[in-house]
């Protein structure tokens, strides 16, 4: 017998709307922060090389990129190592700006999952007579299909959200320490001078 789509979805119930909502937001958070992650939008390659070889002379600050906005802030006198590294800290904050939404579709599809689950077998359960004899097959049938499909359907939310939030967080701590190198020789040769 061949696993049908459409059966798991319609024996899911009621379950199916909230993790259908996690699988929604999860894509949402994933192609946004994709999107936005890029390294032209974050720090341009040819800007980043230009700081790290110390030709870098003021010019191409792009306010709608991570590192134009904080060469930008250096160049309007927050040239203090504390007050820039603390800017910079904060353009990277904005980085994992909706990455907690994916950690939270992580925890709660399972969670949903489960608790279907547990209805599903509540059903199961109540289903018998006083004797251990099955009163009604189709509510027995509906029952353990309500709790497999809600475990399916709720592990198959979670597992994509994992991976692409664990890519997203390690992409963040890649630009991160690019923002970090750029800013250390943005302050070395600010102290050459």
């Amino acid at each position: 017998m061949e696993l049908d789509l459409s059966q798991i979805l319609k024996a899911s119930g009621v379950f199916i709307y909230p993790l259908l909502a996690c699988s929604v937001l999860g894509l949402a958070v994933t192609i946004e922060r994709v999107i936005a992650l890029c390294f032209i939008k974050v720090f341009p390659q040819s800007l980043f090389e230009a700081i790290v070889r110390g030709e870098w002379n003021g010019d191409e600050v792009d306010p709608k990129s991570t590192g134009g906005r904080i060469l930008q802030f250096y160049c309007e006198g927050g040239t203090d190592p504390d007050g820039l590294k603390a800017y910079a800290r904060l353009e990277v904050s904005r980085l994992e700006r909706g990455l907690f939404l994916l950690d939270i579709v992580v925890a709660v599809a399972p969670l949903l999952g489960l608790l279907g689950t547990v209805t599903g077998l509540v059903r199961v359960f109540t289903g018998f007579d006083g004797a251990g004899a099955v009163t009604d097959t189709g509510d027995f049938g509906q029952g353990i299909s309500l709790a497999l499909s809600t475990t399916i359907i709720g592990l198959s939310v979670a597992i994509p959200a994992l991976v692409a939030g664990t890519w997203l967080d390690r992409r963040v701590d890649v630009l991160a320490a690019r923002i970090d190198a750029g800013v250390e020789r943005l302050l070395e040769s600010n102290t050459k001078v």
